[in-house]
């Protein structure tokens, strides 16, 4: 099993930025692919950055140039930077993580953008 602690969700002006983290344990320490994906209402849930062990990272095409994706020396947990935020990021983030051949997924933290 995969625990999460998600944070940095919130209320965020247009134009801003916003910072999430996700703190993933288990009784396997490896975490080789964690990152995060998002969900707006009627939407499919869409990629928004992944990271392996070996720093290879994947971004979505909407977030392309405005996100980066690190994580931390442990690499259990990982760190989402999104800047020039729109309305149209609007979204329940869910952490993921690839382990040992299975997905797992937090419980998700809303991001509004709005003046």
């Amino acid at each position: 099993q995969v625990q999460f602690v998600e944070s940095g969700g919130g209320l965020v002006q247009p134009g801003g930025s916003l910072r999430l983290s996700c703190a993933a344990s288990g009784e396997i320490s490896t975490m080789y692919l964690m990152g995060w994906y998002r969900q707006a209402p009627g939407n499919q849930r869409e990629l928004v950055a992944t990271i392996t062990t070996e720093n290879m990272v994947n971004y979505g095409a909407a977030v392309k140039g405005r996100c980066t994706i690190s994580r931390d020396n442990t690499g259990s947990t990982v760190f989402l930077q999104l800047d020039s935020l729109k309305a149209e990021d609007t979204a329940v983030y869910y952490c993921y993580v690839h382990r040992l051949g299975r997905d797992y997924w937090g419980q998700g933290t809303q991001v509004t953008v709005a003046s």
